[in-house]
């Protein structure tokens, strides 16, 4: 049996939690605080992510998964570089209908990239709602459209198991 390390990363609000709950079979760990009352005019949720979550997948009878998401907010970057370190692939989340956050998305590739050298994929969450922007004005921002090892990018519904699971799936076939 393998234990693969993934890292499920991106900018705030992107579904990194909610991606690792979905996937998991076990019940995740999630270290989690609340939001303060200055966090709260710029999020819409309770609670942070201020360490990591946790949560594991049997993906085949030869593969389980180590699934560890981070927090989205720079102040916690020090757990990025903790979790990088010894995975073998990531997820880069993206909100697709905040454009104002897709520089942060590519400050956090920058980072994850200039530590690991591993496969990942670009996954697109909230493309259904109003205002995602369309998948190639995303890549642009990034900044990978000439990049020589383009990485597969999909649409994520981090609430959906069988969109979870296949994200996964894209990207420990090219783990292997």
């Amino acid at each position: 049996m393998k234990n693969i390390r993934v890292v499920i990363t991106g900018t705030v609000g992107a579904g990194k939690s909610t991606f690792v709950r979905t996937a998991s079979e076990i019940d995740v760990v999630e270290i989690e605080r609340k939001v303060s009352n200055s966090e709260k005019e710029y999020s819409f949720k309770d609670k942070t992510t201020v360490a990591f979550d946790f949560g594991k997948l049997a993906l085949d009878a030869n593969k389980n998964l180590h699934i560890y998401g981070t927090p989205g907010q720079t102040r916690f970057d020090f757990m990025w570089d903790i979790l990088i370190k010894g995975a073998e692939a990531y997820i880069l989340l993206v909100k697709a209908n905040q454009a104002d956050s897709f520089s942060y998305a590519k400050d956090i590739l920058a980072f994850m990239n200039n530590r690991v050298q591993v496969p990942m994929v670009i996954g697109l969450t909230h493309t259904d709602c109003s205002g995602a922007i369309p998948t190639e004005e995303i890549v642009q921002h990034l900044g990978i459209l000439n990049d020589k090892d383009y990485p597969a990018i999909l649409k994520v519904n981090p609430r959906l198991k069988i969109s979870v699971v296949t994200a996964l799936k894209v990207l420990t076939n090219k783990v292997i």
